[in-house]
Order: C-alpha cells, then structure tokens, then sequence
C-alpha cells in the first residue's frame, strides 16, 4: 500500500485568468470539471466529490491535481455540460489516493462521451489513510452509493445522466470496493489465510500489520453486503483482497466486469487475480481481462513531474514515480483508457 505523502489534492487555478472565447459546440481539448459535496448519513462529515464531463460553453481553463510530484490535468472549470444524456461512470480511488489524482483517466473517458464522478474515501485518501479503517469496504461503497444517489437528484446534473447506463471503476482498494458494489461479498477468515500464507509478501497485509491491523479480527465492515443493482458494469483494476471473496457470492454476479492488471513479471501478489493468484475472472461469469506491460501497479498512478522520483528519493517516499524498466506510463494509461471506453462502449473509442 502507498503512502499518502505527495497524494494530497492540489488544485491551482493559473494566475491572471483569461476569459476565452465563448464556443457553443462541444468542446474536444479539454473535459469539463467541478466538485461538490456528498451527504450521507453512514459519515459524520459530506465526502468531498469531483465530476468530469462533456463541455459545451466555458470560461476559463486550469490544471487540476498538478503539484511538485504530480503533471495534474487540465480542465475547463465550470464549464457548461454538453447537451444530450451522458453515460455516467463512478470512479472509486486506491488506498493513499484521491479523486483529483486519476484526472488523466477522468478527463479522456468525459471526452469520449462520459459523466466521471469519482469521491475522496474519508479515511483511506491522501492525507488521511488510515490501516484501521483500510477494512471498511462497507463504507467504502456506501460512499459510492451514497454520491449516486444525490447525482441523480442533482439538478445540475442529472438531466444530462443517461440514467440506464451506469458503471464504476476502482482501483486497488477502489477495486475492492468495485467487487462489492457488483455484489462480493469478502470472509474474515479466508483473508487471514491468504495473509499467513503470504505474509510480508502481501502487500495489503504488510501494510495493515504495520498499523497494527490483525488479519485474524478484521471489523464487521469486511463482511458488508453492499450491492447496487444500478450499476450495470464493472471495472476493477489491480484489486486488492481478491482472495478473501466468496465463492457463493463470485457465483452471484450478474453485471458485466472488465479486470485489468499491469505487468507480468512485477505483478502485485495483493492484486493478482489470475490463475496464480485469486483467480477471480475465471470464477466469476460475464468478467474479461486485459494486462498491460511492461508496468507494476503503481503505474496506473498519475505521470509525475521531471525531478518527482528524485524528491521522493530524497523524502525517503516510496518510489511511486520509478517504474520498471521500458515502461512508458503515459502510453499505459492510453491503452487503459481504450480498453475501459471500448468495454463500456463509449462513443469515439
């Protein structure tokens, strides 16, 4: 599991704006992006939200998620959304990540026609994740259900939702919470088996033990049942915790799922959902696969600023910017982004 250092939200709006030209045909440069607040009665506090989207007329452009580590994705805030009905996406984050960070992949898939809303997970987001409350798939995907619900009573927003197409995507941890949403449910028991087995070697285990999380009493949460029969398909890429899902519930999903995975010979144990590991799209129907290589799990990360690997060295950080050798990350994320428009039949893919 990442750290959180260098994952926090960066949002700078570029220095003396300039209003550009009012256009009224869709825009195809640039998505249009704005944020919101979630309300929902499993949090204390709303879940801060982001929304991606075809643009029609805008004002100005800025960079969203750019920092010291991260290139970040431009946008155009605020920007009218497109006429028409949308396809609707929701975007679930991994462990230390957040909503702003994958930008690169919600900017292409709202220019290929989608709605992205993507959440910041209290608990396990930049700044604020936590090994104790990395269990809490439940509240994971309550979260998303939660940011459905209040998107498709949202004024703004709804009328441009086709409200019969509907998908997820996560990554990691968010594809963990991707499973649960499409109905797995995950056992106590076969999780602390796979992290006797692995041990250190598992990278989800290893990172709860160093918060001192023990596989063997894991909150009520893990177990939750979180199905929401409104999402018709699935992305889950690299997703964590594969091994503690249970076969009467693999056996019950029913929606489409496409599972991604990067590299073959510095694949994740964590995420390995081939026959080696988890073995999750065979046991489940309906499910296919892509792999990317060469590349590891951190590559599906945002592309990092020239001196980032070097600042992280120097941080001490975890190496999230070094990717294995021969590994083109920006032409990783364009195949990812093909396979996921392809299988979520958007227009221009």
């Amino acid at each position: 599991m990442m750290k959180p250092i260098y994952l926090a939200v960066a949002f700078f709006l570029a220095a003396g704006l300039k209003t550009s030209p009012v256009l009224a045909e869709p825009q195809t440069d640039y998505a249009g992006y704005d944020r919101f607040d979630v309300r929902a009665a499993h949090r204390s506090m709303p879940i801060a939200a982001s929304v991606w989207y075809p643009a029609d007329t805008f004002i100005y452009r800025a960079p969203v998620g750019r920092n010291i580590i991260w290139k970040g994705t431009d946008a155009y805030v605020g920007a009218a959304i497109a006429p028409g009905q949308h396809p609707l996406v929701l975007l679930s984050h991994g462990s230390g990540g957040n909503m702003d960070g994958l930008g690169w992949l919600s900017s292409q898939l709202a220019l290929r026609g989608a709605i992205v809303v993507a959440v910041n997970h209290p608990g396990t987001t930049s700044g604020d994740s936590s090994p104790r409350r990395t269990p809490l798939i439940g509240e994971r995907a309550a979260d998303i259900s939660a940011t459905l619900d209040q998107v498709l009573s949202n004024t703004a927003f709804a009328p441009y939702i086709d409200h019969q197409n509907i998908s997820a995507i996560g990554f990691s941890l968010g594809g963990t919470t991707v499973l649960n949403l499409a109905g797995v449910r995950f056992d106590q028991t076969l999780y602390a088996q796979y992290c006797d087995k692995f041990g250190n070697a598992a990278q989800d285990c290893d990172f709860l033990r160093k918060g001192g999380v023990d596989p063997d009493h894991l909150p009520d949460d893990f177990v939750a049942s979180s199905r929401d029969d409104r999402i018709v398909r699935s992305v889950a890429i690299e997703p964590g915790m594969g091994f503690a899902a249970t076969q009467t519930s693999l056996a019950e999903v029913t929606s489409a799922m496409l599972f991604i995975g990067l590299g073959e010979e510095n694949k994740w144990v964590a995420a390995d959902f081939g026959p080696n590991g988890s073995n999750l799209v065979a046991r489940i129907k309906n499910a296919s696969s892509a792999t990317f290589a060469p590349a590891y799990h951190l590559t599906f990360l945002g592309e990092c600023m020239p001196r980032a690997a070097e600042i992280l060295k120097e941080e001490g950080s975890e190496p999230i910017c070094s990717d294995p050798p021969g590994t083109d990350r920006a032409q990783i994320h364009q195949k990812i982004v093909s396979a996921i428009a392809e299988f979520l039949n958007l227009s221009g893919s």
